[in-house]
């Protein structure tokens, strides 16, 4: 019987979601990418999951593409854009999309679309013994999964161009220090130190969060005014939530406060 190629946990709050084809260092083929949406829009429709962690089982995070599922017919030239467009275009615009924090902990290696898709995440902690590779310079590929959107804007065009062309790895440490993710932690650790990050935000204003993804998003390409404008829009909606009222009430009264996630 074949493994379930993604594996989806309920927890008190959060999904923990693990990529689950280890022999092949997760890396993604069709049925990977259609379960893996599958649980992501399962997640999106249950009003008690307020966090998700994705993690890969095994020794590595992602490997990518898994090259032996796109092999042609000699004398055939693969349509590339196929894949993109149908998986991993809709993957990457979804994680960006979910109305809740996304924690990736990168466990191992996390190469080519892999690496650019745990990137895509809002918090990305990784092991001591991770490492990022772009993967796709050594056959003759772009970067993808918003590679080549996301790299310059976390750690400026010379070091994007250096590790897009280059495809040289990049160790977990030092990938902190670039400020591409946000914090190492020891190997042993890693997913336990994850969960507690997962359980936290699974316990913090859930859609002011998600207003705040957007407004972060949204900087990136907003002019100051266009920006001003819009943090001005957001925080209205956010001054409307129950989980406002409740944080002010809190802070009155001296305890924490207990947010229910909701507008």
């Amino acid at each position: 019987m074949d493994e379930i190629p993604v594996l989806s946990e309920r927890r008190d709050g959060y999904r923990l979601v693990t990529l689950n084809r280890p022999e092949r260092l997760n890396a993604f083929n069709e049925a990977m990418h259609e379960r893996l949406m599958a649980v992501l829009l399962e997640a999106e429709a249950d009003d008690t999951c307020r966090a998700l962690l994705l993690t890969g089982a095994g020794r590595g995070f992602c490997a990518g593409q898994d090259l032996s599922d796109r092999v042609v017919q000699p004398g055939l030239t693969p349509e590339l854009n196929n894949t993109i467009e149908r998986f991993y275009n809709p993957l990457v615009r979804k994680l960006r999309d979910l109305p809740m924090p996304v924690i990736c902990a990168v466990n191992g290696v996390a190469a080519g679309a892999g690496a650019n898709i745990a990137l895509a995440c809002d918090v990305v902690v990784a092991a001591r013994s991770a490492k990022f590779i772009q993967a796709f310079a050594k056959i003759g590929l772009v970067p993808d999964s918003g590679g080549t959107w996301l790299l310059p804007r976390l750690i400026g065009r010379a070091r994007a161009r250096g590790l897009a062309l280059l495809a040289e790895p990049l160790a977990a440490e030092e990938a902190e220090g670039w400020g591409l993710i946000w914090k190492v932690i020891d190997d042993e650790s890693l997913i336990i130190e994850a969960t507690k990050l997962a359980a936290h935000l699974a316990t913090q204003p859930t859609f002011g969060l998600a207003l705040t993804r957007r407004a972060l998003d949204a900087a990136e390409m907003n002019s100051l005014d266009e920006q001003l404008d819009l943090e001005r829009d957001l925080q209205n909606q956010a001054g409307r939530t129950p989980d406002y009222a409740e944080g002010v009430r809190a802070f009155f009264e001296k305890r924490p406060p207990s947010f229910t996630g909701r507008a």
